[in-house]
């Protein structure tokens, strides 16, 4: 994990098409503002940076921090793909690979564009509907509660470690019908995967297939042990009309792994961070918990926390600068949602504020899958920790940590209510 000590990424020269007012040296990784308060550096970034701006860090890329540059750019992969090469030259690459090389999964359909992308999209869509997450609410409910009674009486706790980590990640490997005793091995697998930032081809390719190694015995196991889970959902759907595959398989468990072992986890901790640090919100939130949706809504945009790319797949121009095909770009969601030109006040939590479409879960066809289970993951802890336990604050005597890269995400986060 990054501490502040870590030095920064080398810096690598400014392409010659790159002005110099378009150049901003931050490391997505290691900045030390970053990792001492994320929103009030992205803040920062907002005022001193231009909306689009290339850095030299991270194998220099553009960071577009501005909201309607990156609504434009998730709205367009035409010019902004997410393929991490062209077609034809993944499969120019793969036809190169030396017989007996291991497969390299791809994340499926993350990493697909449109038309291609919708039919590998639909078979995931049942399992991710509105319906689906909500008949889930009590069992998260219970686990919830499971959870704050480990530690209640204790009068404090690492929330990250002891609530927000085993909460989504054991309804994820539920769904998915993973071991939930491997829990510790596929979350340290997760980060290894996500401290990936510098667009290695061959470090992302074999991380892919460490991800999908592990999870192999249990999708080998399923195809003649159909049980009620997502592994045996997807040996049991149709593609395009042809019975599903081993390959298919791991692409579509690459992507799921990857998804539902991080993300919501920070998003709980960034919401229960505010709360601790805002006693009378508390107290109001137990006074009226019908506001709690709304209150989680505010939240998420409040301290947006995921940072997805894409290649420019041609010469294209984007608030005033042109990009060049082959390039990269950060889309900086937590820079959108806090961008003054679209958010009044936009530092401010207000729960009844006017604009309250937020870019957490991003826009356009990628637009999270799984948002309608994690706003009810989110509604649900703020619901039971609020009244389950006393007022609780940040533990004066032990500092809030965080890590970076495509998403802004916690070490450690001690509360007490003792």
């Amino acid at each position: 994990m990054a501490t502040l000590a870590e030095p920064l990424t080398e810096a690598v020269p400014v392409p010659a098409h790159v002005p110099p007012e378009a150049v901003y040296d931050f490391d997505m990784r290691f900045d030390s503002g970053l990792l001492a308060d994320p929103h009030e550096r992205v803040r920062e970034l907002l005022r001193e940076a231009p909306p689009v701006f290339w850095t030299p860090r991270n194998g220099g890329r553009w960071i577009a921090i501005g909201h309607a540059a990156i609504f434009q750019a998730s709205r367009d992969p035409e010019n902004f793909s997410s393929g991490l090469m062209p077609r034809e030259q993944m499969a120019a690459m793969m036809a190169m690979m030396p017989p007996g090389m291991p497969r390299i999964p791809q994340a499926t359909p993350i990493t697909m564009d449109p038309p291609e992308h919708a039919v590998f999209r639909g078979p995931l869509q049942k399992t991710f509907s509105p319906r689906a997450a909500i008949n889930r609410m009590e069992e998260i409910r219970t686990l919830c509660d499971e959870l704050i009674d480990s530690v209640i009486d204790q009068g404090h706790c690492d929330f990250i470690s002891a609530i927000a980590e085993p909460l989504p990640v054991t309804v994820f490997l539920r769904m998915m019908g993973l071991p939930i005793e491997r829990l510790p091995e596929f979350r340290e697998l997760v980060q290894e995967f996500l401290a990936n930032t510098t667009a290695d081809m061959m470090k992302a390719a074999a991380m892919s297939r460490k991800v999908a190694d592990a999870m192999l015995p249990e999708i080998v196991a399923r195809k003649d042990d159909l049980r009620d889970d997502i592994i045996s959902l997807l040996w049991q759907t149709e593609v395009n009309g042809e019975p599903m595959t081993l390959e298919l398989m791991e692409d579509y468990a690459v992507l799921l792994f990857i998804a539902g072992l991080d993300t919501v986890i920070n998003g709980m901790g960034f919401g229960i961070r505010h709360l601790a640090a805002n006693p009378d919100l508390q107290d109001f939130l137990r006074a009226n918990p019908e506001r709690i949706p709304d209150a989680a809504e505010e939240l998420l945009r409040r301290y947006s926390f995921t940072i997805p790319m894409r290649r420019v797949a041609k010469d294209t121009e984007l608030a005033g600068w042109n990009l060049k095909a082959g390039e990269w770009l950060a889309l900086y969601i937590p820079g959108a949602d806090l961008d003054p030109t679209e958010f009044s006040n936009p530092e401010k939590f207000d729960l009844d504020r006017e604009n309250k479409v937020h870019l957490a879960f991003g826009a356009g066809v990628h637009r999270c899958l799984g948002a309608h289970l994690a706003r009810v993951e989110l509604q649900v802890l703020y619901q039971q920790v609020l009244a389950r336990l006393p007022r609780f604050r940040l533990d004066p005597d032990k500092p809030v940590t965080f890590h970076s890269g495509n998403i802004i995400a916690f070490d450690s986060l001690p509360l007490r209510w003792d």
